[in-house]
């Protein structure tokens, strides 16, 4: 949590200002300096350049294939941003930097309306500084735009349940959660609000003999979210059902179906156990606010006999929506990112009491010590040659141990500094140090292994006639990368019909098909190959006519061919 010395959180002008400059050095910072990482950050920039560089902006391409993944809104902010600025490099972070500026204006604007200026401003600066947060602003995933789109939500039923500022807002809160549908499926969380709303509001009616009252109007949120899909659900169906193309048929079904209901009842991947975010990545992502948690639960139970929406609500949403992704087995960590502006609202206006707290602030200080310890110790090993130092540093083809150093050490001093003089500021402080040299040192250092880029310069020092690469079991980012076209034989095309339909089209010395030491080359031969390097943890080869085996006992099963220019 943030307590700096200046800043009392009373002038609202202030508070704006501070807030701005926190958010610039913490979020923007590297902004332009790093290209596209895996896993995520490749598919969706190379899909967004694909939209500009083709025209065709209303269905999502990976390499010319359809896909069905994901609804286009993350994917056309990226698309807009490039078209604006002409670079990728640039483009593609942008929808998470703006979406994490938003979500801190609107926990600010509803704090501050809800409670006080001071409120607000300790508010924002904690979700701020909270570790998930800042780390998925930084980075090009659809889950730090569908935050926002759910906190505007959020915001808007506050609005209208709690200040009682007319049904506009909960019609707002609708067109959000609509918008929110449309770019990553979840995007209906807010109506989980009204579930703590109803039962508190049944409370207050039974205390005080109040009648129930219903409205029509209670169905324009649901109309007004239904309007906002419809507004790429219709058109989708319409072009799909105009194209007659199977390809088209398969992407309607996919997105609809498999990648909704399917994907949250019976996942086939990330599986992970009921308990999964709360002992896993609740602890560690959601630091600070995880230390927080234990000392204010009095604060809620006294919320909670109060009848107090202001924190109930907040509190009720975040309950549920932690339970909401714990029933289904397919997990990921960032699925729960939304609950933590609610959540830093439901602690804020408790915040002098938690920090007064001797455990809290001896319990944070000490967090900061153990973690920069760690990193100084892991950059001082590595430093001095240590055996899990050289073992890490082979399998991931990095050395960051001088700047893990200057992190760690860094961090230590700003820990003992603060000890004494202003022991809440220590957190802010240490993770400010490790944002600011990561996203400037630590970009520089995992450029050269988070992009294929040397595999492509050792391609064109070792075979430079080469003038069209072809693919299999491939990632996106070798598409994104490559400087020369690129063939594929489909993402989800099983691997053995991928390796003939390589074969079949590779016909001339000017053609290769790039493969790594993990997959099986069949109908090729590696003792023939070009050796290309290592990246993204695997060895990498190039195959061309000499590699070719004469025959290929693959069943010749007929696959679609997609080929992408640079």
């Amino acid at each position: 949590m943030y307590n700096p010395l200046t800043i009392t959180g009373h002038n609202h002008r202030e508070n704006l200002i501070w807030l701005t400059v926190f958010g610039v050095l913490l979020l923007a910072t590297g902004l332009g300096l790093r290209d596209p990482w895996p896993a995520d950050e490749p598919r969706f920039a190379l899909i967004a350049k694909q939209m500009v560089d083709s025209g065709q902006w209303f269905f999502p391409m990976r390499g010319g294939e359809l896909y069905p993944d994901k609804p286009p809104v993350f994917m056309w902010s990226i698309a807009a941003f490039y078209a604006l600025t002409g670079s990728i490099t640039v483009a593609f972070l942008l929808p998470s930097l703006l979406a994490g500026f938003g979500t801190l204006a609107l926990v600010y604007d509803i704090a501050r309306r809800l409670w006080s200026p001071v409120t607000a401003f300790r508010a924002s600066a904690i979700l701020l500084f909270t570790v998930q947060f800042t780390l998925q602003a930084k980075t090009a995933q659809i889950d730090a735009l569908v935050c926002f789109w759910i906190t505007l939500g959020c915001y808007a039923l506050l609005r209208f349940l709690i200040l009682e500022q007319g049904w506009r807002w909960y019609g707002l809160a609708g067109a959000a959660m609509g918008v929110g549908v449309i770019t990553k499926g979840v995007g209906f969380l807010p109506l989980l609000m009204l579930i703590p709303f109803a039962i508190v509001r049944m409370r207050i009616r039974r205390e005080t003999n109040q009648p129930m009252q219903w409205s029509w109007r209670w169905v324009i949120a649901p109309l007004s979210m239904l309007l906002a899909i419809a507004t790429w659900f219709v058109p989708m169906l319409v072009l799909v059902d105009a194209y007659n193309d199977p390809l088209f048929t398969a992407y309607r079904d996919n997105i609809l179906f498999k990648q909704t209901v399917t994907r949250y009842a019976d996942s086939w991947h990330h599986i992970k156990p009921f308990w999964y975010y709360v002992v896993s990545v609740i602890p560690v992502f959601w630091l600070p606010l995880s230390v927080a948690i234990p000392f204010a639960l009095k604060h809620w139970r006294q919320a909670w006999a109060d009848n107090d929406l202001r924190t109930l609500l907040p509190l009720g949403f975040t309950l549920l929506l932690v339970v909401f992704f714990s029933l289904s087995p397919g997990k990921r960590g960032v699925y729960v990112l939304p609950a933590l502006p609610m959540l830093t609202l439901a602690l804020a206006p408790f915040y002098e009491e938690i920090t007064a707290s001797r455990w809290f602030r001896r319990l944070l200080w000490s967090l900061c010590v153990v973690l920069a310890l760690v990193l100084l110790v892991l950059g001082l090993g590595g430093l001095f040659d240590a055996a899990f130092a050289i073992k890490l540093a082979a399998k991931h083809d990095i050395s960051p141990w001088a700047m893990l150093t200057t992190v760690g050490g860094l961090g230590l001093v700003a820990a003992l500094y603060t000890r004494k003089r202003l022991p809440l500021a220590t957190w802010p402080m240490v993770i400010s140090i490790l944002w600011l040299i990561y996203s400037t040192w630590g970009y520089m250092l995992l450029g050269a292994v988070k992009t294929p880029k040397p595999v492509f310069q050792q391609l064109s020092e070792m075979l430079p006639d080469t003038r069209a690469i072809g693919l299999v079991n491939f990632s996106e980012q070798f598409i994104l990368f490559s400087p020369h076209p690129v063939t594929h034989f489909g993402y989800h095309t099983p691997e053995q019909q991928q390796w003939r339909a390589a074969w079949q089209w590779l016909q001339n010395d000017h053609q290769v098909i790039i493969a790594s030491d993990e997959t099986a080359p069949e109908c090729f031969s590696l003792n023939n190959a070009v050796d290309l390097g290592f990246a993204h943890r695997a060895h990498w080869y190039a195959l061309g006519l000499t590699a070719k085996s004469a025959n290929c006992d693959i069943p010749d099963d007929s696959v679609h061919i997609y080929t992408s220019n640079p």
